[in-house]
């Protein structure tokens, strides 16, 4: 008699701790999933940032050629730096 109550407790027990591994192992499977999507986001963001930074480099490249060619034709040239640039107002 006690050993088969101390039985079905084991079994119980052995029972609630399948489950509790199967919860686990759906959350680590989760946690997978989602590692692999921040991984595959952080990928094309290293992706996109080096593209981005090659056009920019390039675009820098291109804008110093133009102007040391118009330095070398002797254009006349303006040239505003944006960050020092104030606004005027001029409407009055």
């Amino acid at each position: 008699m006690i050993r088969d109550r101390m039985c079905r407790d084991y079994i119980a027990e052995i029972e609630r701790l399948e489950r509790s591994m199967l919860e686990l192992e759906d959350q680590i499977n989760e946690l997978k999933m989602q590692l692999r999507l921040k991984v595959d986001e952080a990928n094309r963001l290293a992706i996109e940032n080096a593209s981005l930074r090659h056009k920019l480099e390039l675009t820098e490249r291109r804008e110093r050629y133009l102007l040391d060619l118009l330095q070398k034709l002797k254009v006349p040239l303006v040239i505003v730096d944006e960050e020092e640039f104030e606004d005027v107002d001029v409407s009055d």
